[in-house]
């Protein structure tokens, strides 16, 4: 079955974005079609990049690369919360993603957004890391709004329409994760060389 990982972009210690993601979570379990797991990057705990050569090559020599590699080459597609921090993303997500490579390439990614204006700069900003890492991002996304999706701008209350927003997302990412499926096969992306850095 599809895999899918729902990807906490934040680390700070009031975050709202794992109580985004696990509502997103949770209407990913009714809605079905794959299976889903929540990764949260403050668990992950990886440092700055501290690789000598480039993700593309594969070839890591620390141990939390290797580890964060085996967590994330088993999907086929990524939902990634984020919230916009000065109209951009996370450093915590962006990190994340370039510590690889060859592990996000040819698969497929959705996003959901929060912020008081919807955090919408930080997905057009990983929409320019996703196709450089070579992730097919779809269109359908789910923007919150502080003033509107939470009460008293910290209680996350989403609208009721916010959650057919989430399904619609679910569907395409999950045509597309499954679509791509064949283009990993033949090219042999979506797993790392894991071999040591000399």
């Amino acid at each position: 079955m599809t895999k899918i990982a729902i990807i906490v972009g934040s680390t700070r210690p009031a975050r709202a974005g794992t109580a985004v993601a696990r509502w997103v979570h949770e209407i990913a379990l009714r809605h079905g079609d794959a299976d889903y797991e929540l990764i949260d990057l403050k668990e992950v705990d990886l440092p700055a990049l501290d690789e000598d050569l480039a993700p593309m090559l594969g070839r890591y020599s620390q141990p939390h690369t290797r580890r964060w590699s085996e967590r994330i080459s088993p999907f086929d597609g990524y939902v990634f919360v984020t919230p916009e921090y000065n109209h951009g993303m996370p450093a915590a997500l962006k990190n994340a993603i370039d510590f690889l490579y060859a592990e996000w390439t040819n698969k497929a990614a959705a996003f959901v957004s929060y912020g008081s204006e919807g955090g919408v700069r930080a997905v057009e900003q990983l929409r320019q890391v996703m196709a450089q890492v070579r992730i097919a991002d779809v269109g359908s996304s789910t923007t919150l709004y502080l003033a509107e999706d939470f009460v008293n701008y910290t209680e996350f209350r989403p609208r009721p329409f916010q959650e057919q927003s989430v399904r619609t997302m679910l569907a395409e990412l999950i045509s597309w994760s499954e679509a791509l499926r064949t283009l990993r096969g033949r090219s042999g992306t979506g797993q790392a060389t894991l071999t040591s850095a000399r």
